[in-house]
């Protein structure tokens, strides 16, 4: 397929925004979006230019988002920098992924993946969150055999060890070596990238628009979600409530 020169300038115009910004907005720049948006030859320029740079390009709403795929360290984050950005210094792979059983398991109460939206929920506190994260590390930690944890791909004992390493603060004071420490340091990275709103005097959490987007896209399919509950045991807290 030949392209005209002006449909390969505007993408490669769109390409560059969306490298240097992961995201190029309709009320930033009009004429990008539409050119985008109304040219599928353009579109498929600058999805083609996302797949070298081992990324995918997709429209939610009025915004256009790069996403780099999940080993792409050029454009995305490396396991070391998130174990930097996420945890204490001198952390351990524990450490790290503790970190990302929080995220799976604040993930899993705001978005259900049912109906048009895979959104359940407008907020949670943050004790909530703290609460949630150790029932589920104990429950399965206690009932899951080292076999199971490695046909999961989650080692719920180490986790679970590293969670039980940290304090409860009863004032909630957010050192490294305490619970509400640990959480405080991964909501705000997820705050700094755009995707919850923390509000830290209310010990309240909100999603974004454009965590929604994202995980509508990802999540709506009933594969992707009822994987997930299976691994964090939602799936089985369910059919017992329906059960009851």
């Amino acid at each position: 397929m030949a392209y005209e020169a002006e449909e390969v300038k505007i993408s490669q115009e769109i390409f560059c925004t969306l490298i240097s910004k992961h995201e190029l907005r309709e009320e930033d720049n009009k004429e990008l979006f539409e050119g985008y948006t109304q040219n599928p030859r353009i579109m498929n320029l600058v999805k083609s230019q996302g797949e070298i740079a081992d990324c995918t390009v997709e429209r939610y709403g009025s915004v256009i988002y790069l996403i780099p795929a999940e080993d792409n360290d050029f454009l995305g984050f490396s396991k070391q920098e998130l174990k930097a950005k996420l945890c204490k210094s001198g952390a351990t792979d524990k450490d790290y992924y503790l970190s990302q059983f929080v995220i799976l398991t604040m993930l899993t109460e705001f978005y259900d993946g049912q109906g048009s939206s895979s959104k359940s929920r407008e907020y949670i506190k943050v004790g909530e969150l703290i609460n949630l994260v150790s029932d589920r590390l104990i429950q399965a930690g206690n009932n899951m055999t080292e076999e199971e944890e490695e046909k999961t791909g989650l080692a719920f004992s180490n986790m679970l060890e590293a969670y039980t390493a940290l304090r409860s603060d009863e004032k909630g004071r957010k050192t490294k070596t305490t619970k509400e420490g640990f959480v405080h340091r991964i909501l705000t990275f997820l705050q700094e990238q755009g995707l919850i709103e923390y509000i830290e005097r209310d010990d309240m959490i909100n999603t974004t628009k454009k965590l929604d987007s994202f995980m509508d896209w990802n999540l709506l399919n009933q594969n992707n979600y009822i994987r997930v509950s299976k691994v964090l045991g939602i799936s089985d807290e369910k059919e017992k409530v329906k059960g009851e």
